[in-house]
């Protein structure tokens, strides 16, 4: 081992911790690996940056365009409408019915997309046809997953391993080269899901509130304001309780009259019962205040935080969002949308306690207390993704041909090969952005910056593994390891490395690094590199095992899975999908070149 290749394995070794302990953001770890190649003389300014003037980079940010016109214009919202009328009350059919339409969408958008999109429909289904959510939720992550398996624009793990294939001599995949295994991998995961999983899902009664399901009751109480208190004709603002006490003022009920999510401006009557949230140890607090005390009889429900103006929703914190890794203090929600935050539930642990000093992370699970139109805006801009299906005058239906069409101008030219994929890709961007599907302004929110930096980075450092003969060095270690097994084991073998990297980190990155790995393995045995490469593209695009999957992350908390839950139904199809692929590969794409 050369001191160049010991430097790029040791900042692999690094990454992945990183990437695992998600302490730090990944696109932020992604370019600091590619300084350290810099700093070390592993690899030039231009070279650790070149990832990003890959076409590939054009390709997956024009996607991003392309999906986000169907969202806006309401394309998949009118499918998952479909999905409600022929749905039925058969639990089976149902969800057959949610795996089949997330799999077909899936295999033209991104599965995280595809998951985002579906939640709130799903969500719905099970609500009207009182199905525990947790018995269609993680069908809808799976169906999505295994769809993205089907196309090259199924997932961005696909065109990322596509877009670096020209490296190393290997043509990229086409359009629908993946289909031939995508299809049966997508079946398989079916009758799995249908006969064996649907049976392995755990079965959540839901609360009958939503103040009951987050737990909120021990977090909020009225007080009474005495006819003695120095509070009186004070505006909230003015009577500062968040300060001082470190109390939020929910409503104020002055006899018949209810004012839920008060004006700061509203003034403090005698007799006035104010409803607060917070901490147990600051609500007793007001014990030892002069002129206000604890109403005993409190009761909570979901009424008591409503009227006809507010009501109470739950809304996840998705990819992108600004909520990600800022509090709610820094946030001041109240006064920028005037949307009031009760509860955060975080993968099934609810977080009540001091709760403006949380983080946000992606996945988040929040109890709004807002009026309907602040909380919608709120999802319209991207930064929350309601988990109840909004009103349609936010999509742009008469803008729906044109979200057609320009993903039919897309599929045309990427099938006929008349012009590179990049530019079927920016000629249906221009059809999207000249009939005002999507707006100039959104084309910013709608990518995913941070995969297109993770990408650009990753193809960098695959250009050190191969610059310093890493890659070389790790395939001949396993070449002397598991040679004498056979070709069949060997690629088994790249499977289930890449599935074991997908679980502490990214997909897209855990298929880059192996990739380099598997095609000089190939080579090294005189085989076809070709085979490894899809074995690792659709070993990295199958996981299951964990709810780390951003697909999982969107319904885990929905479905008040738990961590084994995923473990349980995943493991067998994993299985399965391993199988299918060690069988099928090698007959469509011969082990020997």
């Amino acid at each position: 081992m050369t001191g160049q290749i010991a430097i790029v394995l040791a900042l692999l070794v690094v990454a992945l911790l990183l990437f695992s302990f998600e302490r730090i953001p990944i696109e932020v770890v992604s370019i600091l690996l590619v300084m350290a190649l810099v700093i070390t003389n592993t690899l030039t300014a231009g070279e650790a940056f070149a990832g990003f003037g890959n076409d590939i980079v054009i390709t997956i940010a024009g996607l991003f365009i392309l999906t986000g016109g169907l969202a806006k214009t309401g394309v998949i919202d009118l499918v998952g409408r479909r999905l409600h009328r022929t749905a039925g009350d058969s639990e089976f059919r149902i969800v057959m019915l949610i795996m089949f339409a997330a799999a077909l969408c899936a295999a033209v958008m991104k599965n995280t997309t595809t998951t985002a999109m579906f939640l709130p429909v799903v969500l719905g289904i099970a609500a009207r046809r009182n199905i525990s959510p947790s018995k269609l939720l993680m069908p809808l992550a799976f169906g999505a997953i295994l769809g993205g398996t089907c196309t090259l624009i199924g997932t961005s793990t696909n065109l990322a391993v596509s877009g670096a294939l020209p490296r190393y001599g290997i043509q990229p995949f086409t359009m629908f080269e993946l289909t031939r295994v995508g299809v049966v991998i997508v079946a398989v995961g079916m009758f799995y899901m249908l006969l064996v999983g649907i049976r392995l899902l755990p079965k959540k009664t839901p609360a009958e509130s939503l103040t009951e399901q987050y737990h909120v009751r021990q977090y909020m109480t009225e007080v009474i304001v005495l006819d003695d208190s120095p509070l009186i004709d004070k505006s909230l603002a003015e009577a500062r309780i968040g300060d001082e006490l470190d109390l939020t003022v929910l409503g104020i009920l002055r006899g018949e009259e209810r004012r839920i999510a008060p004006n700061p401006r509203e003034q403090i009557k005698a007799n006035d019962l104010l409803l607060v949230q917070g901490r147990v140890e600051d609500i007793l607090k007001v014990k030892g205040e002069a002129g206000i005390e604890i109403k005993a009889d409190f009761e909570l429900n979901d009424s008591v935080l409503e009227s006809k103006e507010t009501e109470l929703f739950e809304a996840m914190v998705p990819r992108g969002s600004d909520f990600i890794g800022r509090t709610l203090k820094r946030l001041d929600l109240r006064k920028r949308y005037g949307v009031v935050v009760l509860a955060i539930d975080r993968h099934g642990v609810d977080l009540l306690s001091k709760i403006s000093r949380v983080r946000m992370r992606f996945g988040d699970v929040l109890l709004m207390q807002a009026n309907r139109d602040h909380v919608e805006r709120l999802a319209a801009d991207g930064q929350v993704l309601l988990l109840e299906e909004i009103s349609e005058k936010r999509a742009r239906p008469e803008k729906r041909k044109w979200a057609l069409l320009a993903f039919g101008v897309f599929l045309f030219f990427s099938l006929t090969h008349l012009v590179p994929l990049p530019i079927a890709v920016l000629l249906g961007v221009m059809i999207l952005l000249a009939s005002q599907s999507v707006r100039m302004s959104e084309v910013y929110e709608i990518i995913d910056w941070r995969l297109l930096i993770l990408i650009a980075c990753m193809i960098s450092f695959g250009l050190a593994m191969e610059r310093t003969r890493a890659d070389q060095y790790l395939a001949d270690l396993i070449v002397k390891g598991t040679g004498q097994y056979g070709p069949i084991a060997v690629l088994a073998g790249f499977f289930v490395m890449t599935v074991a990297l997908t679980q502490p980190m990214s997909n897209q990155a855990a298929a880059l690094v192996m990739l380099p790995i598997a095609v000089k393995t190939a080579a090294s045995l005189g085989l076809n590199p070709r085979t490894f490469a899809i074995t690792v593209t659709y070993a990295a695009s199958c996981s299951f095992l964990t709810p780390l999957e951003p697909a999982c992350v969107l319904v885990y908390t929905p479905g008040r899975y738990r961590f084994l839950d995923f473990v349980k139904v995943g493991a067998l199809l994993t299985v399965a999908v391993f199988a299918i692929v060690i069988w099928l590969v090698p007959r469509f794409w011969p082990l020997q070149p």
